[in-house]
């Protein structure tokens, strides 16, 4: 039986003290998918994050993600868990700073951020495998039909029905990290958030992910590539970069079909302005 939704404050009546509710903080935390809450009480600092439907169609699973959270390793640098209930995620709220550009650069040449990624990759498994063709194909009933042709229609099947490239290792995965989702924390060290699309699958498909949302360069690729490696002995920089190419269009694709149900959400053109590059690149009229 699915479970009845909860507004943010009968949330709160069930999961604090009567006086503690009645007097925390709720501040609104936006990003691109829509508004998280910081909830601050006495000795509570929290993060909630609802799976509204405009979530849900993205492919958001707050119950996923709350399991995969509690199965992180001890030490990884990431938001605890708290509790799931109905909609809501309630997770540790992680102090720190959102990474500026020129920061964002400095890890990815100073290779904190590859440590962390490697970190991750060696650790158990979520055991929730990451399944682009369902993404795929949900996305593509959630986009905008008046922008479907026959050209994406075609692009849509081949990657329904292509052969996905080999695995490389299979790993668990964060498949969101960008400057909004990294924070420095007090101490230096580097935290990642926003784990509402992470999944088991091959590590070349997160450095794929990692290179093209941020748009990546060769040499800033290589200089990555050369920290990572360091950090996970065993997988030439050759092979990475084959078994990276080879993820590049089925991320590419999966980044276009996002920003399209983003603009159906919308209306805002900013995500047709990201969507315009991705079309050009896979050959569709933009």
């Amino acid at each position: 039986m699915r479970k009845s939704r909860l507004s943010l404050d009968e949330l709160l009546t069930q999961v604090l003290p009567q006086a503690d509710a009645a007097g925390c903080l709720v501040e609104p935390v936006d990003g691109l998918t829509g508004a998280s809450w910081r909830i601050r009480a006495a000795g509570v600092d929290w993060l909630a994050r609802e799976a509204s439907p405009s979530k849900q169609l993205l492919g958001v699973d707050r119950r996923r993600e709350f399991r995969l959270l509690r199965r992180l390793p001890a030490g990884t640098p990431a938001p605890a868990p708290r509790t799931n209930r109905a909609q809501w995620l309630l997770v540790d709220w992680l102090p720190g700073e959102t990474l500026p550009e020129a920061g964002w650069q400095a890890e990815m040449a100073g290779g904190a951020l590859a440590a962390l990624l490697a970190q991750l990759h060696r650790g158990p498994r979520y055991g929730y495998p990451i399944a682009l063709r369902a993404r795929y194909a949900a996305y593509w009933q959630a986009s905008d039909p008046s922008r479907r042709c026959p050209a994406w229609l075609r692009l849509q099947q081949r990657f329904m029905r292509a052969k996905m490239p080999s695995t490389l290792s299979l790993a668990p995965l964060h498949m969101d990290i960008h400057p909004g989702n990294v924070l420095r924390g007090r101490d230096g060290g580097l935290r990642l958030i926003d784990w509402e699309y992470a999944g088991d699958g091959d590590i070349a498909l997160e450095l794929a992910a990692l290179f093209r949302g941020n748009g990546l360069d060769g040499r800033r690729q290589a200089g990555f590539l050369l920290a990572y490696q360091a950090r996970s002995p065993g997988y030439a920089q050759d092979v990475l970069r084959r078994r990276i190419a080879a993820w590049a269009p089925w991320v590419d694709y999966l980044m276009l079909m996002w920003y399209e149900v983003r603009w159906r959400q919308t209306r805002q053109r900013q995500f047709l302005q990201y969507a315009a590059p991705l079309r050009r690149n896979l050959g569709l009229p933009f």
